[in-house]
């Protein structure tokens, strides 16, 4: 289970960004006060353009940022406090994170089993479970660099989930992948939530978010706007699809920046 409650994280930015971003502001609200709580056995989804807040949410929940503001527990254990407990307890994925070009998948998967203390006879199960899913097993002994875009980011996927973990944060699991390779990630997502995982993504794909999520949270310039099942959201909208009724909350509360 996650609990957010009044997450709030403020970047303060140099000359030379506020030169970039076209501001006079010397801080900016990446996160504004978004709360909200994702159960076991549910995808729950943030959905929002680029730049909303959704990568830096899920980068709290993963430990890898502290909240300027609130507050954020994954299974009962606080992220700041408790970092290493929760860590434990997750499987982070992100496209700006990448495996080390210089070795294999296999060593990768290994190497990071063991630092999750995973037992060696559980690490080789896990190993040709999640290697035959995606299609590693052939290339396992292939160096990262050698792969292609597809196969090394099931590879990443495969090693964020060596220690079979609660939940699992994925930041826009299918960005850059081909149809296929995009299909068995989606499948493998459902089949975690089916188990009774944690599943919860970003993404600003709204057929994905149709398709996947049982519950969503749509942000818009690092507030929460609306949350809900799809079903919720197009009744409270009026809208006939989740792209129509997003559109109309982005319209009424996207505010441009001065």
């Amino acid at each position: 289970m996650i609990e957010i409650e009044n997450l709030t994280k403020i970047y303060k930015l140099s000359k030379k960004q506020m030169q970039k971003a076209k501001t006079k502001k010397n801080t900016k609200i990446a996160v504004d006060g978004v709360s909200f709580e994702a159960e076991n056995g549910e995808i729950f989804g943030l959905l929002g353009p680029n730049g909303a807040g959704k990568t830096t949410t899920l980068r709290c929940i993963a430990t890898l940022l502290k909240p300027t503001g609130g507050s954020v527990k994954v299974s009962g254990f606080d992220t700041v406090s408790d970092s290493m407990e929760v860590r434990k307890k997750i499987g982070f994925l992100t496209n700006e994170i990448k495996l080390d070009p210089q070795f294999s998948a296999k060593y990768l998967f290994n190497f990071f089993g063991r630092m999750h203390d995973v037992e060696q006879s559980e690490l080789d199960h896990r190993r040709e479970e999640l290697f035959n899913y995606f299609g590693i097993k052939e290339f396992e002994d292939k160096k990262i660099e050698e792969l292609s875009t597809g196969m090394k980011q099931k590879a990443a996927i495969a090693v964020a989930l060596v220690h079979d973990p609660e939940i699992i944060i994925f930041d826009e699991p299918t960005v850059g992948l081909d149809i296929i390779t995009a299909r068995s990630v989606t499948d493998y997502l459902k089949a975690l939530k089916e188990r009774g995982k944690l599943v919860i993504i970003s993404t600003h794909i709204m057929s994905e978010a149709e398709k996947l999520c049982d519950r969503i949270a749509i942000i818009v310039d690092g507030r929460k706007i609306a949350e809900g099942t799809i079903k919720e959201i197009l009744e409270a909208t009026n809208a006939g699809d989740l792209e129509d009724a997003f559109f109309q909350l982005y319209k009424e509360n996207h505010k441009e920046e001065k």
